[in-house]
């Protein structure tokens, strides 16, 4: 999968031997790995005093019990953000740098500020807050949990609106990934506007044999 830009450095973070107190934030993404669609990041700062049960690494629990959890914490949380970078910057910035400018959209989105952000996996995005990243901490830190719950279902969602638009391709049963099913679709119809042209599955198919571009489908 072809990137035009370099991969971004990671931020300096300042190292603490204790946590400041204040309000802490989790953040996660979903959809980084789809051939189609918006990568999503969210950012939650959760309510110690209204415990949520249940929660999880969105990729281990059912589609009902992330339904139900999303509800929750939109319900329970002191506050959240759901931000999403587009398939058109997933293109023109590559997938890293998308779903780190996801991330900084969705921090920036908080109705209150927190004193840290609490990233998964291994980087961090640009952010004008103490950050740090945890690899792993979907599973781990109750708010990550809680940010990769709503990023999914808020992301799942979309799909499913993308698969009224577009119901050739199945997007509302594979979500955008690159299922048997979705790349016999795209050999089948070629490829629409909401799938990312610079993923080699779908690269392949805008280019005839002879090396000419294919236009993308509109509707």
């Amino acid at each position: 999968m072809p990137s035009k830009k370099s991969s971004p450095r990671k931020p300096e973070q300042k190292r603490l031997d204790w946590d400041p107190v204040g309000l802490m934030a989790g953040v996660d993404e979903a959809g980084r790995g789809p051939l189609a669609g918006p990568v999503v990041a969210a950012a939650v700062i959760l309510d110690d005093a209204r415990r949520i049960r249940g929660l999880a690494d969105s990729k281990v629990l059912s589609p009902l019990q992330r339904d139900r959890l999303f509800d929750q914490i939109c319900e329970k949380a002191l506050c959240c953000s759901i931000a999403q970078a587009s398939v058109e910057e997933i293109d023109e910035l590559n997938i890293l740098h998308a779903t780190m400018l996801a991330m900084k959209r969705a921090v920036e989105g908080l109705r209150l500020r927190p004193v840290k952000v609490l990233v998964d996996g291994n980087r961090l995005p640009t952010i004008d807050v103490l950050a740090e990243a945890v690899v792993g901490g979907d599973a781990k830190i109750k708010s990550i949990s809680a940010a990769s719950i709503l990023a999914k279902v808020h992301r799942d969602r979309l799909c499913e609106t993308l698969h009224e638009e577009f119901p050739q391709y199945g997007f509302a049963s594979h979500k955008g990934y690159g299922t048997p099913e979705h790349l016999e679709a795209l050999r089948a119809h070629g490829a629409c506007r909401h799938h990312r042209k610079f993923f080699s599955p779908v690269a392949a198919t805008l280019v005839t044999e002879d090396g000419l571009a294919v236009s993308l489908t509109a509707a």
